[in-house]
């Protein structure tokens, strides 16, 4: 069977796109050429329009990277509300991860690594369905995979090691599970991280790190991986004595193991909710990276999927600065899907984001309006526009308006 992990070929050339009198987070309006899929070039505004190319003015925007989705649960996305057990049909499954996935390419997150069990009733039944939806979203947003067994361990394991081994053969591009559910945890990581070592695969896990000794353990164990070792989301860290935290940080940081941490709240496969001790991990020199987890399922039937509410519950609650908060969703996320860095500047990947404001902190406390670019052209926008009935002051200066219908 052909291994479909590879990346797939750059979608067509979409021509010259110009972004005209976006502003940028250190204060400039500037225009930003695009052009094979990167960024060609940043010039003062009005600089580098041409005659005939496509434009969109992006002023009262401010032009960012865009965010990536590392954390999303695919295979039981958007099945709170539905009267019954969700079906498990490839169809059903294909169509709710492609909702979900446009749904968080509309808030801006041009790729996304998706969670999806492997074995028991389903064997790869769920894989191959959120396989079929990566490629109908082709050219529109990157979708990703984890294959999640439940058990590696002992005779019961035995099914899920060789269906592991079996879904990286069909496609999935990294290898994790939950080793919190296995009876041998450690074991678990073994089997996990053996398997990543054949087939040069990222590895994923999904872990409530309730248990200092097993997290450090597994820090020894997974030290120095390559492509990489992600373990999420973590909230039992807060929980941790001060001193044993800083410690498990220390040892996470040497290993180079990323930290995805969910401030919107838990996902299947967590007992508890809470969000990891960010701050205490970033000072440790950990890489913290951010998801949103649940996508109104069973474990959070609000979920919204929004990187840019991570980056705000981040920066309000947990008191980070605005520009560390959005790196979590994005620079930093898109490391750990081994993606690479963009920056509005030429050479970069044209994967941007424009959110209505003028400042990161506004623009992350009211994101509303937004337009998304991925591969170089316009894949979503949404708008908002807040109106207001007349007051007894027919018109009060200085104040900022979107529009000025009568609501009666």
């Amino acid at each position: 069977m052909p291994d479909s992990r590879q990346q797939p070929p750059p979608a067509p050339d979409q021509g010259t796109l110009v972004l005209c009198e976006a502003r940028l987070t250190d204060g400039r309006t500037v225009d930003v050429r695009l052009g094979g899929g990167r960024i060609e070039a940043v010039g003062t505004a009005g600089a580098l329009a041409r005659a005939g190319a496509p434009r969109v003015d992006l002023r009262g925007y401010l032009l960012l990277p865009a965010p990536a989705e590392p954390h999303a649960h695919g295979d039981t996305c958007l099945t709170a509300e539905l009267p019954g057990p969700p079906s498990a049909t490839p169809e059903e499954i294909e169509r709710r991860v492609t909702e979900a996935t446009l749904l968080q390419l509309g808030h801006g997150a041009t790729a996304v690594r998706a969670q999806v069990r492997i074995g028991d009733v389903q064997g790869l039944g769920a894989l191959e369905a959120v396989l079929q939806a990566r490629r109908s979203l082709r050219g529109l947003a990157e979708l990703t995979t984890v294959a999640m067994p439940r058990l590696l361990t002992g005779v019961a394991g035995a099914d899920g090691l060789a269906m592991l081994r079996d879904a990286v053969k069909m496609g999935a591009d990294v290898v994790g599970g939950c080793p919190d559910l296995d009876p041998d945890p450690i074991g678990y990581v073994e089997a996990v991280l053996e398997v990543a070592a054949e087939q040069g695969c990222p590895v994923d896990l999904h872990t409530d790190a309730a248990d200092s000794a097993r997290l450090s353990r597994l820090a020894a164990m997974a030290g120095g991986l390559r492509p990489g070792v992600a373990l999420g989301p973590c909230a039992a860290l807060t929980r941790l004595p001060a001193e044993t935290a800083h410690r498990v940080a220390d040892r996470l940081a040497a290993a180079g193991i990323t930290v995805v941490c969910l401030p919107q709240g838990g996902c299947a496969g967590t007992d508890r909710r809470g969000t990891a001790p960010v701050r205490l991990l970033r000072a440790a020199g950990v890489r913290v990276a951010a998801g949103s987890g649940a996508l109104r399922d069973l474990a959070n039937p609000v979920g919204r999927g929004d990187p840019l509410e991570a980056a705000y519950l981040l920066a309000s609650v947990h008191g980070m600065r605005p520009a560390d908060a959005y790196d979590t969703v994005s620079t930093s996320a898109r490391a750990v899907l081994g993606l690479p860095e963009v920056r509005v500047e030429a050479g970069f990947p044209a994967e941007l984001l424009a959110v209505r404001g003028d400042q990161l902190a506004g623009a992350l406390s009211l994101a509303y309006s937004r337009i998304v670019v991925h591969r170089g052209r316009v894949v979503a926008r949404t708008s908002a526009v807040r109106e207001y009935c007349n007051s007894a002051a027919e018109a009060e200066p200085g104040l900022p308006r979107q529009g000025r219908k009568r609501l009666s």
